[in-house]
């Protein structure tokens, strides 16, 4: 795997990772509806091309296979694709975020627990939960600091 930061964020690009988002959401946010991932599917683009820091997993065959973004020392958005999920992606990029940027904080869904646990294994504990989303959706966030 190659970690990429990526400054240009180009149509192709922006649909490449919108592909690894959607997958990724189906596979772990068994909560939704196919209709509420199409609503929120509209919003994915912009935050893509507006997230301060984009940084991009790619495969062996160089094509992107996770992203996360990060603005200021948070973790605002970590996907990987279904056919890499569980191959270390995950890991090495939130590794790179907490080293290259101090990533200290995130927010993730409650119904989400594989996420949650993933964040706990990387040392991240829950500090305060909400019973909405940030768009005030049904969907409990909880938030999440670095221990020590």
């Amino acid at each position: 795997m190659k970690i990429v930061e990526m400054k240009e964020r180009t149509p192709l690009l922006v649909q490449q990772l919108l592909d690894i988002w959607e997958g990724s959401v189906r596979a772990t946010h068994l909560f939704l509806s196919d209709s509420e991932i199409e609503k929120i599917k509209g919003y994915v683009p912009q935050a893509i091309r507006e997230i301060p820091h984009l940084i991009v997993g790619e495969s062996d065959k160089g094509i992107p296979a996770a992203y996360m973004g990060i603005d200021g020392q948070k973790l605002e958005m970590l996907f990987v694709s279904g056919e890499e999920r569980g191959r270390g992606f995950g890991k090495a990029l939130l590794g790179y975020g907490m080293d290259a940027y101090g990533v200290d904080e995130l927010a993730v869904n409650e119904q989400n627990p594989q996420a949650k646990g993933f964040y706990e294994r990387m040392g991240f504990r829950v500090f305060k939960r909400t019973d909405c989303d940030e768009q005030g959706n049904p969907y409990p966030l909880l938030y999440m600091k670095l221990e020590g």
